[in-house]
């Protein structure tokens, strides 16, 4: 169903990807529209229960696509490096094949705090506060993995 790597020397472990994706602000997220063109859009997000997580509005384009297709992509990519005198990149990516769908309230929560964990968390009292505020206006979309992958160039 998915394609297996081509460069097998550069291919992460698991350990390594899990890594990445915890230890990154942002992600591409790739949707399709109903037009059948992608939708490639980066947002921050977390990488909890082994799952990707973002909050977003009630309503919007990629909510839209996530209706009318629920399969997506994300990608994260990690440390970089320009090599020029390789003409290279030394570089860390992880891509994510999954289906997405919205939160359950319960799990809403639980990622909402997970998020203020990760960006704000010298602010957490406030934030549980803004999310009280604003839970009414917010979603939180899941992405169940069913595939992933790392590739690194050191």
């Amino acid at each position: 169903m998915f394609r297996q790597m081509r460069r097998k020397d550069r291919e992460l472990k698991e350990d390594e990807i899990t890594e990445i994706l915890k230890n990154n602000s942002y992600g591409t997220l790739s949707t399709i529209s109903e037009n059948g063109y992608p939708y490639g859009l980066p947002i921050s997000y977390v990488f909890y229960n082994n799952s990707i997580y973002f909050h977003c509005a009630i309503k919007g384009h990629k909510l839209d696509n996530i209706l009318n297709n629920d399969k997506v992509s994300f990608c994260v990519v990690g440390e970089t490096c320009v090599l020029p005198n390789e003409f290279s990149t030394k570089y860390e990516s992880v891509i994510v094949f999954g289906r997405a769908s919205e939160a359950s309230d319960d799990e809403k929560d639980m990622v909402l705090l997970e998020v203020l964990n990760k960006y704000s968390p010298d602010f957490i009292e406030q934030g549980k506060e803004y999310i009280k505020k604003a839970g009414e206006a917010t979603r939180v979309i899941k992405i169940s993995i069913e595939h992933i992958s790392g590739k690194a160039k050191g």
